[in-house]
């Protein structure tokens, strides 16, 4: 079956864009930012080509907002509004990283948030976590709201250092059918760090 997954993370600046970026190159996969909202001039889609290789597939955002706020603010900002219908999933034959805004609970518009495009989308999540105060309770809780709507946790992956009491609950809370990944914290934001990261999980990942 082609690898088709979404990534998410417990909130922002969790690295979510770097783990597309290590995915992306892992599986020679294409990639997908189906929202970008601000940083127009140097946004996730171009940061993920700049990290993993010219040859790598970037399909069009399906939203291109001016606004860096939550998507729902920066479409009404443009007199917009995001449907979920707006969205399908790109035409490849390749494997396909899709990557979300935020966490699961980023509003698309006043009813919709991103865990609803996930359950259109239908296909696997990706939750991406870093440790800081209140990261345990932000991974349960996400956890918890991916298994209500029956959406697939493929990965759970640990980016940077842990405190181990922090990781042993979160990894606790997650069942035998989601792998977990460990991502070091960079040395620097790089192709060559994206490729010594993706070289270590070649023999972990599938």
């Amino acid at each position: 079956m082609k690898q088709q997954i979404f990534i998410s993370g417990i909130g922002t600046s969790i690295g979510k864009t770097v783990c597309a970026a290590v995915l992306t190159r892992l599986w020679g996969a294409d990639y997908w930012k189906p929202i970008q909202s601000g940083d127009l001039h140097y946004s996730d889609s171009m940061l993920v080509r700049e990290l993993t290789g010219r040859h790598t597939i970037i399909h069009p955002e399906c939203y291109r907002l001016r606004l860096a706020a939550s998507p729902h603010e920066s479409a009404a900002a443009e007199n917009l509004q995001i449907a979920l219908a707006d969205f399908e999933l790109p035409d490849t034959p390749r494997p396909l990283v899709v990557e979300g805004a935020g966490g699961l609970f980023v509003p698309l518009n006043e009813e919709a948030f991103i865990i609803d495009l996930i359950s259109k989308l239908s296909i696997p999540a990706v939750l991406v976590v870093r440790d800081y105060l209140g990261c345990i309770n932000h991974s349960l809780l996400s956890v918890a709201a991916l298994q209500q709507r029956n959406i697939p946790l493929r990965y759970l992956v640990l980016n940077g250092s842990f405190n181990p009491h922090s990781e042993r609950i979160i990894c606790r809370a997650v069942g035998s059918a989601t792998a977990i990944l460990r991502i070091p914290d960079l040395e620097s934001l790089s192709s060559q760090e994206i490729d010594r990261i993706y070289r270590d999980l070649i023999d972990k990942i599938k």
